[in-house]
């Protein structure tokens, strides 16, 4: 029999009050926002005085941000229905717009927030490989949060396991399974934000506009890759050709560009 640990269940609402429920997983998306949008501004300040600025003003950061929050929900909610459950949205076209009914895709987010860094960019001459740089510098503190926020809604569990770290989750039947929420955490949430920290303090770096960006999207597609292959796929899809998932589908464009990206920086 291995061991289990036992699943911390946690409440996804916070607070309630009437009708108006505050779920951890709004939560997750507000505080990742406001996060990284003081994060970004911290390094602004820092890199102001060095060699190599950052590309923004402090108060084009303060603008980007309701650039963002569009970008991340409509992105992220229509990502979720064209990537994962075509189908479905189409006989149900309503539930679209219900985002509180659950769904939303980090890829999806990403294409989001990429077509309103452009967007915004070309409107304030801002050199967009820098800019984007920075955004994704900062980029893994809502994943972080994120991942939190599907592990307390017991959601996007690992597969089956006997690892001693195995956990039940109430909606993936008696089994103990990977806590793959966790794992995702830690690698696309803290690893990258460590690695992507000590790399924007090198003038050197900051100085390559692309090179963050390309390292972002390269360590992002290896984690989610490599976790795919212990997290239980969507009951939806299942397994696609050769063993693989719709996350690693979807990763692997993001780890071609982000190799481009690196090999192809140049010292500005």
């Amino acid at each position: 029999m291995p061991l289990v640990i036992p699943y911390p269940e946690i409440d996804p609402i916070l607070v309630q009050f009437g009708p108006i429920a505050i779920r951890w997983y709004a939560l997750s998306y507000i505080g990742g926002l406001m996060l990284a949008w003081w994060y970004m501004r911290v390094l602004i300040r820092r890199a102001s005085a060095s060699p190599v600025p950052g590309p923004l003003s402090l108060e084009q950061v303060d603008d980007f941000i309701t650039w963002v929050v569009i970008g991340v929900v409509l992105g992220g909610r229509l990502g979720y229905v064209f990537f994962y459950k075509p189908a479905f949205y189409l006989d149900n076209p309503a539930q679209i717009l219900q985002v509180w009914q659950g769904g939303m895709s980090f890829h999806g987010g990403l294409l989001g927030v990429i077509v309103a860094g452009i967007l915004f960019a070309r409107r304030h001459k801002i050199p967009m490989l820098a800019f984007a740089d920075l955004g994704f510098v900062a980029t893994p503190i809502g994943l972080f949060l994120g991942r939190l926020a599907n592990f307390i809604n017991g959601e996007l569990y690992g597969r089956v396991t006997d690892v001693p770290w195995a956990m039940v989750f109430p909606r993936g039947g008696p089994s103990p399974r990977h806590p793959s929420q966790l794992y995702e955490a830690a690698l696309e949430g803290l690893v990258l934000f460590i690695l992507l920290y000590f790399l924007w303090r090198r003038e050197g770096v900051r100085g390559r506009p692309g090179v963050l960006t390309g390292v972002f999207l390269v360590g992002y597609a290896t984690a989610r890759g490599l976790v795919e292959l212990v997290r239980q796929p969507d009951v939806y899809l299942g397994l696609l050709a050769g063993g693989t998932t719709m996350g690693q589908w979807l990763s692997a464009p993001m780890l071609a560009l982000g190799l481009y990206l690196i090999f192809r920086s140049k010292r500005t």
